[in-house]
């Protein structure tokens, strides 16, 4: 196991040198690859994980870097929302808040609060 770790993290990094220049579908299908390497069962959990973080940077890397985040009001103004380029305001509706009253949760668009 220890032995398979060192030769993922190098084709990880020959991944990341490869040239900006791929199609976007291409670079999806080798982060895709990636991912299923990393969860094929074969490495412990830090390892795995460490596996995940890498495929993902490599895919930032290849597409020019991270996305910028983006600091948008809260609809209510009372806080800073920090968010990829391109993500919907929150409405306000995705938000609940805490049972003891002292934090606004807000929910992943699946899981929003019904409307009242």
């Amino acid at each position: 196991m220890k032995r398979f770790l060192p030769i993922l993290c190098a084709g990880l990094a020959a991944a990341a040198t490869a040239p900006a220049q791929m199609a976007p579908d291409a670079l999806q299908q080798r982060y895709e690859r990636e991912i299923a390497t990393c969860n094929s069962g074969k490495l412990a959990a830090p390892a795995r994980e460490a596996c995940i973080r890498a495929a993902g940077n490599a895919l930032d890397r290849a597409r020019g870097g991270p996305p910028a985040e983006v600091a948008q009001p809260s609809a209510d103004g009372r806080a800073t929302i920090v968010a990829p380029p391109g993500a919907a305001p929150s409405s306000g509706s995705d938000a609940i808040t805490s049972r003891d009253g002292r934090a606004t949760i807000v929910l992943p668009a699946e899981r929003a609060a019904p409307q009242r």
